[in-house]
């Protein structure tokens, strides 16, 4: 039960701080035992860092829904249906990778070996996002193709190792975009790629492996985790000192590397 906590409380702070969450738990799981069913473990630690995000943007969320409805006038000036379909473009790339090369990536990479390669990348992506350009655009300057790239970026982090929101978000700051809104457009970009993956992976399970009690407690402890980290981005991300996690990232690369020449 406490290995349950302590797992779901990493997942939170490292699901959307941007030090990928998957990377850790692959480098955890070399020094504990996920409760139960593990793959099931995994979606439902997840799934509690998306309540989070469903709350904190739920204005956007229910705007976008009312937005067919509620907006008139031609498309490119519907603030809600804009963004709306700006999450759909940047879904299809994010799903198609996911869905093609997903085991791939997730062999390739699920080592201490190959971790310290990619939190290495991780932390040159958010050292140089703190180079990046104030931007001033929002919603309704941002262009489609750009919601593809930030979408391919977000397909390319299913790597463990590789931060989805530190590469989303840096992404967004190399093409311009406000932080603010680089963060919220990153996070809103996370619901379907998260829903999706969970539905996706839900066929999978072995429900005579699960260990509900302790799935729901590391889930609870995501959640609550999730949240404070959530905020704690969103802050950094609009000071500036998002970029300051490249430090931490390579210190996980290089601690990923002692534990690969001690295996």
């Amino acid at each position: 039960m406490w290995i349950a906590v302590f797992l779901g409380i990493i997942q939170g702070l490292t699901e959307f701080l941007p030090v990928s969450s998957s990377g850790h738990l692959v480098l955890l799981q070399q020094f504990f035992e996920l409760p139960g069913d593990k793959l099931f473990f995994d979606l439902a630690l997840h799934v509690g860092t998306l309540v989070p995000v469903l709350w904190v943007y739920r204005a956007d969320l229910i705007r976008m829904v009312k937005a067919p409805l509620a907006e008139s006038g031609p498309v490119a000036e519907r603030p809600g249906t804009r963004l709306m379909g700006l999450i759909i473009l940047g879904s299809i790339p994010t799903a198609a990778i996911g869905l093609l090369f997903e085991d791939l990536f997730e062999q390739l990479f699920a080592t201490p070996a190959a971790l310290s390669m990619t939190f290495a990348i991780t932390g040159w992506l958010l050292f140089f996002s703190g180079k990046a350009p104030k931007g001033e655009s929002g919603e309704m300057q941002m262009k489609p193709w750009q919601a593809l790239v930030i979408g391919l970026a977000q397909g390319l982090a299913i790597t463990p190792g590789i931060s989805r929101s530190g590469t989303t978000i840096a992404v967004a700051l190399f093409l311009g975009m406000r932080r603010e809104y680089a963060a919220r457009f990153s996070f809103l970009l996370s619901i379907p790629a998260i829903g999706g993956a969970f539905l996706l992976k839900l066929r999978d399970i072995t429900p005579a492996d699960i260990q509900l009690d302790a799935t729901l407690l590391g889930a609870f402890a995501a959640l609550v985790s999730g949240y404070l980290a959530l905020n704690l981005l969103i802050k950094l991300v609009k000071t500036g000192d998002f970029s300051k996690f490249a430090w931490y990232a390579w210190a996980v690369a290089i601690f990923s590397l002692i534990v690969t020449l001690l295996k």
